[in-house]
């Protein structure tokens, strides 16, 4: 039996050590080094003080500004230590309603905007922690923030199509637009 035991318990603790203390640390290190912003959590700071990732949603809620895809997340929304989405399918009647209440809630606070709801102002990504939302989703809002801060429509229009970013490589996924940069460059304007 020890001549089993020693080798396997040499084994697990080199092994140990091995991915549990000196890869992470290397891959870290690496990663601080090649990749600074992102390895540091891609804070954004304003006047020297952190006001968000541009890789975790926040949760906008005041009508003056623009709102980001729901958050699965609980207890809270765009809570990072619960990462996760809901879980529910396409048929679940709990998706249905928070769908439907999440469109009453867009009308609500626009009534006047009679475009169709794009879907992801009213469905959560697979994390729940989306920074992003479409050009299309982010443009549903101008109407209501052009109204309520008295801007022009076009100059918040021509904001959003500013902070959208273009796919990776040019083909890579879908434009999108980070709701934290484009909050910050809403507050920016005058």
């Amino acid at each position: 039996m020890k001549t089993i035991l020693r080798p396997a318990l040499v084994l697990f603790v080199a092994l140990s050590v091995l991915t549990g203390l000196l890869y992470p640390l290397a891959v870290t290190g690496a990663a601080q080094v090649v990749f600074p912003d992102q390895a540091a959590g891609s804070l954004v700071e304003r006047d020297g003080q952190a006001v968000g990732s541009r890789l975790i949603g926040q949760n906008f809620s005041d009508p003056k500004h623009f709102w980001g895809r729901p958050s699965a997340t609980a207890p809270m929304p765009y809570n990072a230590t619960a990462s996760g989405g809901s879980n529910q399918g396409p048929l679940n009647p709990a998706l249905v309603d928070a769908v439907k209440g999440r469109v009453e809630a867009l009308r609500a606070a626009d009534p006047g905007n009679t475009a169709s709801v794009p879907v992801d102002l009213v469905t959560a990504s697979a994390s729940g922690l989306d920074p992003e939302i479409s050009p299309a989703a982010a443009l549903y809002q101008v109407p209501r923030i052009a109204r309520l801060r008295q801007l022009p429509l076009d100059q918040v229009t021509a904001l959003v199509h500013r902070q959208t970013e273009a796919p990776l490589a040019g083909f890579l996924g879908e434009p999108r637009v980070n709701v934290l940069a484009l909050n910050l460059a809403l507050d920016a304007m005058k």
